[in-house]
């Protein structure tokens, strides 16, 4: 089994990257995030997840273990396969990803071609419960950790959802909230976690 590739980039196409290894081409599945890092001629190290068929052997490469961790987690969700994988990690980076399955965010994973409502649903849903352990999701931002440490309450979402809207990352946004939550307290209202976050941003 195939745990990983290092070679030489030989040729990248839209959907997959072939890696010159001592002079064997090997053709390799990867998210457009992945791929857009390689370019032909280049170096490239890859996290590989071995797919066995009786009618073929497809390879999966990574940028790195955690991106392939979630392509492993991703396709325990029914009706996740490969492709849908993929097309999520094509589409959120893992911290993205993460933050999105921890705040229950269904409309962030559903942005991904392929994944519609009830498929997203499922994600943010199933992925939280089968983390080892109850431990964080690989890649989680650690402010996203801290207010999604139990089921998000909606006032907390709202207030993310806010700063959002205002052109912050989702990331700085949980951040602020976090903030906001030591000082009002877990049962505060989302309109003074949001007053309060933008006076933390405003910091």
């Amino acid at each position: 089994m195939i745990g990983k590739l290092k070679g030489v980039v030989d040729e990248v196409a839209d959907d997959h990257a072939i890696i010159d290894v001592q002079g064997v081409g090997y053709q390799v599945f990867c998210s457009t995030r992945t791929l857009a890092q390689m370019r032909a001629g280049e170096n490239a190290s890859l996290a590989i997840e071995t797919f066995v068929r009786e009618e073929m052997i497809r390879l999966y490469g990574f940028a790195n273990g955690q991106e392939r961790d979630w392509f492993r987690l991703l396709q325990s969700v029914q009706g996740v396969g490969a492709k849908v994988a993929l097309a999520v990690l094509s589409t959120l980076s893992i911290s993205e990803l993460a933050n999105a399955v921890a705040l229950r965010d269904i409309a962030m994973v559903s942005r991904a071609p392929g994944v519609g409502k009830k498929v997203a649903e499922r994600i943010v849903t199933e992925l939280k419960d089968k983390t080892p352990g109850g431990g964080a999701l690989p890649g989680l931002d650690a402010g996203v950790a801290m207010v999604a440490h139990e089921a998000a309450p909606s006032a907390v979402t709202d207030a993310i959802s806010a700063l959002a809207n205002l052109g912050y990352s989702r990331e700085v946004a949980a951040q602020a909230v976090a903030t906001a939550m030591k000082l009002l307290g877990d049962g505060a209202a989302s309109g003074a976690l949001i007053r309060e976050s933008l006076k933390a941003l405003a910091r």
